[in-house]
């Protein structure tokens, strides 16, 4: 019997919401902040604010951390992107 898989029909954008809901609270912590600007042809498109802006390691924690945890979470996100 063939195994049934659970996929999510829910908007790109409302499930890539939630995971970002998930994250925010700790990069609120570090006196940041995400916004989901858009998600178009698999590229996400991320604003940061706060003390993310100008944080050399805000790359390798939206691009690699975040980024990473999109793409796992929801398949039809490739990359991620931030807005300067």
């Amino acid at each position: 019997m063939a195994r049934m898989e659970n996929k999510d029909t829910r908007p790109v954008e409302v499930r890539a919401e939630e995971l970002l809901a998930k994250v925010r609270p700790y990069i609120q912590m570090h006196s940041g902040d995400v916004q989901l600007l858009s998600v178009k042809n698999g590229v996400a498109t991320l604003k940061i604010y706060g003390a993310c802006v100008g944080c050399g390691l805000a790359d390798m924690t939206y691009n690699k951390m975040i980024g990473g945890l999109l793409a796992q979470e929801i398949p039809e996100i490739k990359q991620v992107v931030l807005e300067s």
